[in-house]
């Protein structure tokens, strides 16, 4: 099954907690908030099946549910971004 991912900016704190799990999907921008580094945050390109248990670990470690996981692309579904 597909999967997708990205962050929900609007709620992250950058806390730094995803990017330790999984740091060939997220990454910060210069205010420390965390983004989706696939596609920039838009949550359109799937999720390579070898970083699925890196995307779950990065999501139990997010303290307030920013990082968003889905088995369709977002521009369906979009969540603030920016």
């Amino acid at each position: 099954m597909a999967t997708y991912t990205m962050v929900d900016r609007s709620t992250c704190i950058a806390c730094g907690a995803c990017n330790p799990n999984a740091p060939d999907l997220f990454e910060y921008t210069e205010d420390g908030l965390s983004y989706a580094l696939l596609d920039g945050n838009e949550g359109i390109t799937e999720v390579p099946e070898d970083l699925i248990e890196d995307l779950e670990d990065a999501i139990e470690s997010c303290p307030t549910d920013s990082i968003k996981m889905s088995d369709t692309p977002f521009n369906c579904q979009r969540v603030e971004a920016s």
